[in-house]
C-alpha cells in the first residue's frame, strides 16, 4: 500500500481519539515544544490552561479517517482575543496536506460576531507524523521567496512534528500514562522490538490507573497496532500485561481472532434469516396467487401448511 492510502487508514481515528481529550493535546504540544521551535513558540504565545476544542471539527470523512482536530486558546498577554489551533496526523506522505488544512482552517478557524471587521482567526496548524520515511510537507514551501514573503506563503502558521523525534526519556515522565503510551505506539508501530521493549514500561503506571481507563488505553493500542503488526506480536503484548491482571490485557491476538469469527457467524446467521424469510414470502405469495397449489407449495418449499398460511 502505498503512503497516501497509508495516510487515510481508519487507524488514524485512534490519534483523533486520544488527542480530541484537551489534557492529553496539552501534554503533546509540551511534549512536541522540546523539539520544535515553532511549537515552542506557539505554546509560549498562548494560555494553553484555556484550551477549548472546537464541537463538532470538519472532516471530509468522518471520525474513521483523518484525524483532523480543532481548538480555541487565548493569548498568554490577557488581552481578550483568541487564537485557533489546528492539528492534523498524518501516517504517511500525503501531497495534498497543506491544501486540506488550508480547507479545514477555512472553515472552522471563525467568530460568528457580526460587530468583528473580520471574523477568522490567526492559526497554527500543527502536522503531527509517524510515518516511516523521513518527510515533511512544508521543508521547502518557501524555497525561491524573497524574505518579504517568508511566513506569508500559507495563510496560517504551520509547523511539522515528527512523532519519532520525540524522546522515549519524555514519554516515560509524562504524567499522563495514556499520552506517553499513546505517543510510544506511534513513534514504533513499525518496530515490534521496541513495541516489545518499551511499552510493558507503562504497567506500573497503568496499576496506579482507574481499571475503566487501563483497559480503554490497552484496548485501544491494540485495535490501532493491528494494522501495522500481526497477531503473534500481539499475543506478546498481551503476555507482556498478564501481570497486571487479565482485566488490563490486551486484547489478545486469540480473542481477536475469536470476535472475527463471531462476527463472521452473526453476519451469516442474519442473512440466512433474512434469504429463508424471502422464501416462505415467496411461497405465501404464490399460493395466494394461484401459481402452485397448497399442497405443492409444502412438497416444494419444506415449509407447513401453518407456517405458509401464517397459521
Amino acid at each position: 500500500m502505498d503512503d497516501k492510502n497509508t495516510s487515510k487508514r481508519k487507524h488514524d481515528s485512534f490519534f483523533r481519539w486520544l488527542f480530541a481529550d484537551v489534557d492529553r493535546l496539552r501534554q503533546l504540544l509540551e511534549l512536541s515544544a522540546k523539539v520544535n521551535r515553532d511549537v515552542s513558540e506557539f505554546i509560549d504565545a498562548v494560555n494553553l490552561d484555556t484550551l477549548v476544542r472546537i464541537p463538532d471539527s470538519y472532516s471530509e470523512v468522518d471520525d474513521t479517517g483523518e484525524a483532523d482536530l480543532a481548538f480555541r486558546v487565548n493569548v498568554s498577554t490577557g488581552a481578550p482575543v483568541l487564537v485557533g489551533i489546528l492539528v492534523e496526523h498524518k501516517s504517511g506522505q500525503d501531497p495534498d496536506t497543506l491544501n486540506q488544512v488550508a480547507r479545514y482552517v477555512r472553515t472552522l478557524m471563525k467568530r460568528y460576531d457580526r460587530n468583528r471587521i473580520f471574523d477568522g482567526l490567526p492559526t497554527m496548524a500543527i502536522i503531527f507524523y509517524n510515518g516511516k520515511a523521513n518527510w515533511s510537507p512544508i521543508s521547502h514551501l518557501e524555497d525561491g521567496y524573497p524574505e518579504f514573503f517568508r511566513r506569508a506563503v500559507l495563510p496560517f502558521r504551520c509547523a511539522f512534528v515528527n512523532m519519532a523525534d520525540i524522546p522515549d526519556s519524555d514519554c516515560f515522565a509524562c504524567e499522563d500514562t495514556a499520552t506517553a503510551m499513546g505517543i510510544v505506539a506511534m513513534k514504533y508501530a513499525y518496530d515490534k522490538d521496541k513495541l516489545l521493549e518499551l511499552l510493558p514500561r507503562f504497567k506500573e503506571s497503568l496499576r496506579k490507573m482507574p481499571h475503566k481507563e487501563a483497559t480503554c488505553i490497552l484496548e485501544k493500542i491494540s485495535v490501532y497496532l493491528k494494522e501495522y503488526i500481526g497477531r503473534d506480536t500481539l499475543k506478546e503484548l498481551d503476555m507482556a500485561f498478564v501481570s497486571i491482571g487479565q482485566k488490563y490485557g490486551f486484547v489478545s491476538a486469540g480473542d481477536e481472532f475469536r470476535r472475527e469469527l463471531a462476527d463472521a457467524r452473526a453476519k451469516a446467521e442474519e442473512e440466512r434469516q433474512k434469504a429463508e424469510a424471502e422464501k416462505l414470502e415467496t411461497a405465501r405469495k404464490m399460493v395466494a396467487d394461484g401459481a402452485i397449489s397448497l399442497e405443492n407449495a409444502v412438497s416444494y418449499f419444506g415449509y407447513s401448511k401453518e407456517q405458509i398460511l401464517g397459521k
